[in-house]
């Protein structure tokens, strides 16, 4: 795979196989942690190559590949006007594994329940991230992506998503791809992708 922004090649004949289980994307600021997982999505188009999750590739079967991964851009604004509650149902159809008992299980561990009913943009940047959280993890998606899952988060918060990642470490058809500054916790990794500092 290939990408570059104006002036800047970031990504020139990259290329990986993402087991199941927990990897991370580590870098230091500018190396493009985001951007890869932004093209693993499908959400910037790469300037060439492949991407392809269980047979589904994303060039020929766009919506079949995107529906194969979970990506919630941690900044966007795009789902703003809508509820946690909208948001998690809209996700329903899109995702074919979505677990709603996993759903309600994460609402009460990251105590969103008070936040359920509030339309996104009112909530606190935290908040704003434990609703991707609990949607992530119970999406059931093949690839899930998380950039950096312990910004703004509180302690206890934390706490609950390192125990959901050391679950994820050993799913035998699920695969994480994390991009952080390091690693999460004693969580076990199935790959480290080093975009260096």
């Amino acid at each position: 795979m290939c990408f570059s922004y104006p002036g800047c090649k970031l990504f020139t004949g990259w290329s990986t196989s993402i087991l199941p289980g927990v990897t991370l994307v580590r870098g230091g600021d500018g190396r493009g942690k985001t951007t890869l997982l932004r093209l693993l999505a499908g959400a910037l188009p790469a300037d060439a190559g492949r991407l392809q999750v269980n047979g589904f590739n994303l060039q020929d079967q766009p919506v079949a590949y995107r529906q194969q991964v979970f990506w919630a851009e941690p900044r966007s604004d795009a789902f703003d006007q809508m509820t946690p509650v909208e948001y998690f149902e809209s996700l329903r159809g899109r995702h074919a594994g979505f677990d709603g008992e996993v759903l309600g299980d994460l609402v009460d561990g990251l105590a969103l329940a008070p936040q359920m009913n509030k339309q996104l943009y009112m909530l606190s940047t935290g908040s704003k991230r434990k609703v991707w959280l609990a949607a992530a993890f119970a999406s059931g998606a093949a690839v899930t992506l998380l950039d950096q899952p312990f910004a703004a988060l509180d302690k206890a918060s934390i706490g609950l998503v390192l125990e959901l990642l050391e679950d994820a470490a050993d799913h035998p058809a699920r695969a994480w791809v994390i991009a952080d500054y390091e690693a999460p916790g004693d969580v076990r990794l199935a790959g480290v992708i080093d975009l260096g500092d």
